[in-house]
Formats: structure tokens, sequence, C-alpha cells
């Protein structure tokens, strides 16, 4: 055929001005016949069209055409790293989400350092992305601002600075969940893994431990609450500050799953047993704790729903004040970790 004929005569890649000529027809009618998001029709025309350029063995740019149309079809998602199970999972939801809307997610890692998060926000929009999705903010950064202040389209996931577009765990009440469980148990002396003062999602558990416990009238012993950051290694750590002190707790309320496992493994080593001395409970309910030895009472978060709301604020007209900060409910997981005290204790 003459457009195969032509199109061994070309060197590099067939273009929209390639098929037109052939055609016979102008570059507008080809880019909108070959056009997917349009109606299909069926004139002379239209065939002739699609014919040649299955003959020339065009196909349509689609990345260039986004950049025409402003858009590039990519959200950015920006995470302290990927070595944290809870990230990983929060990625992979955003990545299925974008994926169900014909989008498509970049991700970019850093170690949850301010510096870098601003790095990477630049690549990315340099890169042209439609959005960023992030969870890394703090309260000791003023990023989120920063890029409000520039224009740019951005959705804050599990973590918030309490104003803007965010989408997260209700915190609050999975923390009141996670001791409301080891209360009717019959625990008075609870301990808490407290994770960052700079992430409102360990705060935000913090408080819900401490409403908990207002609700049951028992005071807080301040020992009783250990800081840590939300790796396995500092669990550990500050499960030993709590139960090496004067007034030891008989169970732990660890901020993440990770704390939690660093806590098993140092009460193992301290010659305490999980849950016949120590019961224990983690948060957001990662797969590999189901499947330890000693199986995790944990609280799930429901990361699908996270990553669906994060993206409905991303691509929503601006909501209303009342719902730029959208909650989903986590929900208790009970395993093998919690029993009721030993009498006495």
């Amino acid at each position: 055929m003459v457009a195969k004929d032509q199109a061994t005569e070309r060197q590099g890649r067939v273009t929209i001005l390639d098929v037109a000529a052939v055609a016979g027809v102008s570059k507008s009618t080809v880019s909108r016949i070959l056009d997917e998001r349009l109606p299909r029709s069926d004139s002379d025309t239209a065939r002739r069209v699609r014919q040649v350029a299955a003959d020339l063995g065009y196909f349509r740019d689609v990345s260039a055409a986004s950049l025409r149309r402003g858009k590039t079809g990519t959200i950015g998602v920006i995470v302290p790293r990927l070595t944290d199970t809870v990230m990983a999972m929060l990625y992979e939801a955003v990545a299925q989400a974008c994926a169900k809307r014909g989008l498509f997610a970049i991700v970019a890692t850093t170690n949850d350092d301010p510096a870098a998060d601003r790095a990477a926000a630049e690549r990315l929009m340099r890169q042209g992305v439609d959005g960023l999705v992030l969870s890394t903010t703090r309260d000791d950064d003023d990023m989120a601002q920063e890029l409000a202040d520039r224009g740019i389209s951005y959705v804050l996931t599990l973590r918030t600075d309490g104003k803007s577009l965010s989408s997260v765990g209700d915190d609050d009440f999975g923390g009141y969940l996670a001791t409301r469980h080891l209360l009717d148990l019959g625990h008075r002396r609870i301990g808490i893994i407290a994770g960052p003062d700079y992430a409102s999602s360990s705060r935000g558990r913090l408080e819900g431990y401490r409403r908990a416990m207002a609700e049951a009238n028992i005071a807080v012993d301040p020992a009783w609450v250990a800081p840590s950051s939300f790796d396995i290694d500092t669990g550990g750590a500050a499960a030993e500050r709590l139960m090496t002190g004067a007034n030891p707790p008989t169970a732990i309320f660890a901020i993440n799953d990770n704390t939690a496992i660093g806590a098993m493994s140092k009460l193992t080593q301290m010659g305490l047993s999980v849950p016949e001395d120590v019961s224990l409970v983690g948060y957001n309910d990662i797969p590999i704790v189901c499947r330890l030895p000693t199986p995790l009472t944990t609280v799930r978060v429901p990361f699908d729903q996270v990553a669906i709301a994060a993206l409905d604020l991303l691509e929503a007209s601006p909501p209303s004040a009342a719902d730029r900060i959208r909650r989903v409910t986590p929900t208790l997981i009970p395993r093998k970790s919690t029993v009721p005290p030993k009498r006495g204790t």
C-alpha cells in the first residue's frame, strides 16, 4: 500500500502530520478521529485515517497530548521510606486508586527529611505531575504551606497539618479503641509507645489513649508514656524503658506495628512473655503481624479508603472547610497478644 511504502522512506517516529499527508486530510481531522475520548466515527474518512495510521505504525502520544492540555495524568507520591510496610501499603493503594482513574503514580522517598521532601517535590513538579500526595507532613516544617502559597495542587495522607486537604485515619478513635480493648480485659497499668511529637498520627493515637484512660478514671503515670520513632529499634528501646520503671505496665499500646514488633522482641530478651506477662497492641495491621509466633492484636487502617479519599480531594473543586480533612474509620483486630492481666498485678 502507498502508506506502507511511504512509511519505509521515513526516518524516525511517525507523526500525526505524516498520517494527515498520506490520508489527504488536515492534522486536526486526524487528531479528532484518533482521539479515543471522542465518539467513534465510521465515515469513509475516519476509516481511511485509521487504516493509514495502522499502516504507518502511528500511535497517539498520550503524554504529549496531556502536556498540550496542561495535564500529564501522573500523580507524585512522597513517602518517608518504602522499607516501612505502612508506607509501601499506602503507595500501592494510591497507585491502584490512580490506575482505576486512568492515572499513574510516581513515588519518591525522603527518609522523613524536610530538605529531601522539598527536593523530591521540586523534581516531581518539574516532571509535570498533576498533583502531589504527601505522607511526610511534620509539625516542625512548613512545606505544605509553601506549596499552598505557590498554588500547587497537593493532599496530605496519614498525617495532617490541620488545615490542608488531608486524607487520614481517625487516629484519636484508633488510639481509643486499642486502649479500651486493654481496659476491657482488666488492665489498669497501660503503657504507650507514643511515637514522635512531630507527626499528627502519633499525637492523635496518644490523645485517644489518654481519653480512654480518663474515661476509666485512671490517672496516667508519666512513666507509662515512652516517646519513640516509628521503627522497630525505637519500639524495643521504649518497651525497655516502660518495663524497667518503678511501676511497670501490664499492657502496652504501641503507636504502630513496627514499634510493637520491636517491643515484642525486647520483652522476649528481657525474659517476659507476650501475652502472659505483658499484653501488647499494635497499629495499622501490616501483613506480617498475623503471622508472628504470637499473632499481634492491632488496629487496622483501611489504606484503600485513605487513597480513594486523597484522590477525591485532589481532583474535586475546593471542598468546604468542614470537608477539607477526611478521616476513615479504623477497626480493632483482636489476636493472641492480648489477654487479661495476671491476678495480683
